[in-house]
């Protein structure tokens, strides 16, 4: 099956012992792409003006959310006990924000959708303020946008990440690791097995057992200034430190290219190819 690689890049120590165990020789261990994934400045600046809007509250978020995760989520926010505190509801999918805003309605809760409150691109552009002032009454954001995920993360004091209280593998955490927010994860987390468990042991992440579980730690981080702070500035620095898999894997990839002579590439059988 690999007999035809020169070079197998890997992402974890383990990941090179399951490929080399089916046969993969020359495997190189890289690091995981998603490290280097960034969230841009003004994607930032957007969440914090968001937070500006919002007040003193404590606000955590539901980031990528998956269908019947919701329930659980709405679950775990009427279990808490930390007053004042709103929820960000961000869906994975656009195609169900109509069916999670009914269900939280359904549970008795004050929903506005980010589309309806914030500014959008033009309007901002246009000098509008990012958002008025959230009412009180609000507790539960919908984040009905695409691509503005760092932002809501840049927004919030904790960040609960989608995926994980359901066997479907859990979602990406590390750009809220970046972005400098604590992050929670439920167990099911095997889509991002050596990223979890490096966030914990660097004391970015913590994993809970279901949503009980996340309502009691979401309130004891709620109640613990110091804490939320250390796990965000662990998550920034581990982000850090595991940058660079892009650089390393398109220096494995040009050592393995024939030499560049003027323009084109050399090939074997004496043809050029046409250099990019």
């Amino acid at each position: 099956m690999f007999g035809g690689f020169s070079r197998v890049l890997a992402q974890s120590p383990a990941d090179a012992e399951r490929l080399t165990s089916l046969g993969a020789r020359n495997v190189t261990v890289l690091g995981n792409l998603k490290f280097d994934m960034t969230t841009p400045p003004e994607l930032a600046a957007r969440g914090h003006a968001w937070r500006e809007a919002i007040g003193t509250r404590p606000v955590w978020v539901a980031a990528s959310t998956r269908e019947n995760e919701e329930a659980l989520v709405l679950q775990a926010f009427a279990a808490m006990r930390t007053p004042g505190a709103l929820l960000i509801l961000v869906p994975r999918h656009p195609q169900r924000f109509g069916e999670v805003e009914a269900l939280v309605e359904r549970n008795g809760l004050k929903c506005v959708r980010r589309s309806a409150w914030a500014a959008d691109a033009a309007a901002l552009a246009a000098g509008r303020p990012a958002a008025e002032p959230l009412p009180a009454d609000v507790t539960v954001l919908l984040g009905d946008s695409m691509g503005e995920l760092g932002a809501y993360y840049a927004a919030a004091d904790v960040a609960f990440i989608g995926g994980s209280l359901l066997p479907l593998g859990g979602q990406n955490l590390i750009e809220a690791c970046a972005v400098g927010v604590p992050v929670l994860m439920g167990p099911h987390v095997f889509n991002f097995t050596q990223a979890t468990a490096d966030a914990v042991a660097a004391g970015a992440a913590l994993q809970v057992a279901d949503p009980l579980d996340l309502a009691h730690v979401l309130d004891a981080l709620f109640a613990d200034h110091a804490r939320r702070v250390a796990m965000g500035a662990a998550g920034a620095a581990f982000a850090a430190r595991h940058r660079g898999a892009t650089a390393r894997s398109v220096d494995v990839l040009a050592a393995l290219l024939p030499p560049v002579e003027n323009g084109t590439h050399s090939t074997q059988d004496g043809q050029d190819d046409q250099g990019v």
